[in-house]
């Protein structure tokens, strides 16, 4: 294996200086629309947008609508390669606070032989299947597409290796851990930046309840159902924990207090400084209190995880791109990649 990548690296460097003309990965053909999961869900189009970038749209047969997504393409495509599934956080990308927009990720991949995807949808959704209709959001099924439509349509259209780990920022960091409950085997590996896992409690509650309602203008009980209740419990990473044995955990949470980023200087496209401080703080604060809770919980279970607890930093992109640093090596050993 290190003898073929090696030859394909000589190959490939042969070609940029222009000696000779070979096939290389870069030259490999884009994948085309057509590939279907088994309830008929399909890729629908695909558009390049950068050397090794795409936008795809794939239909989703649970939701009855197109989904887009953005892709960063492996460095090397003469092989299949694992995949890294990437998810915004509470305005699912809808909005200008992606991970495209707000972060360094297409030139960190750059040399990396993982597919990222990233869906650009699903705002205030948590990214699960939702138990009844809302008459703001619809009715998402995010965990059927993720776990079972998109998986395969990915596969199938990229000669993936199936190998899969899945990333997360804010409320999406409690929503990567459901789904490697929900699929078990799915994802190799999980990424948690600034998460609550504990959904049930009543600090949980109130998370979900102030990204659902508050800013996404849902009822709430539409999605888990009244509360206290099964719902929510089984969408409690603290409750499910067990279920988490064997996955390649990787989990972090500032400390609230304002730290490196928190300057005029480092702020990220349409931030306020004020709002960063004053308001990414506080939730930082309560993230970093529900994850010192589920590495406690871990703990007593004795399932190994990596926990990290910077010592200062609010609820902002800044230390979600050197949490995605500091975790890669973790997910990509994982999954091969």
């Amino acid at each position: 294996m290190r003898t073929a990548l090696l030859t394909a690296a000589a190959a490939a460097a042969v070609v940029l200086a222009g000696t000779v003309t070979v096939p290389t990965a870069t030259a490999a053909p884009l994948p085309v629309p057509g590939a279907k999961s088994a309830d008929g869900s399909q890729l629908v189009t695909v558009t390049k947008t950068g050397d090794r970038q795409l936008n795809i749209e794939v239909r989703s047969a649970a939701m009855n609508k197109v989904i887009p997504l953005s892709v960063i393409l492996p460095k090397d495509r003469s092989a299949p390669r694992p995949t890294l599934y990437l998810l915004n956080g509470a305005g699912g990308g809808e909005d200008a606070a992606t991970w495209e927009r707000q972060t360094d990720v297409v030139k960190f991949f750059s040399d990396k032989n993982v597919n990222v995807i990233t869906p650009n949808a699903g705002a205030y959704s948590y990214y699960t299947d939702w138990e009844r209709t809302d008459k703001v959001l619809g009715k998402p099924l995010w965990s059927t597409f993720l776990g079972k439509e998109l998986p395969t349509i990915i596969d199938q259209a990229f000669a993936t290796t199936g190998r899969n780990a899945i990333a997360g920022i804010s409320s999406s960091a409690s929503s990567v851990l459901n789904l490697a409950v929900e699929h078990p085997g799915l994802y190799r590996s999980v990424g948690a930046y600034s998460g609550c896992a504990a959904s049930s409690s009543p600090a949980g509650q109130a998370y979900v309840r102030l990204v659902v309602e508050s800013r996404g203008g849902a009822n709430v009980t539409n999605m888990w159902g009244r509360y206290p209740g099964p719902g929510w419990t089984n969408h409690d990473a603290l409750v499910t924990a067990p279920k988490l044995r064997g996955t390649s955990l990787y989990i972090s949470s500032g400390s609230g207090l304002p730290g490196k980023y928190d300057n005029q200087a480092d702020l990220r496209p349409g931030a306020d400084l004020g709002s960063q401080i004053i308001l990414g703080g506080p939730i930082e604060a309560a993230t970093n209190a529900c994850t010192h809770q589920l590495a406690e919980r871990l703990g007593q279970l004795k399932i190994p995880a990596t926990f990290h607890f910077p010592g200062g930093g609010t609820h902002s992109w800044g230390y979600w791109q050197d949490e995605l640093h500091r975790s890669w090596p973790q997910l990509g050993r994982a999954i091969g990649a």
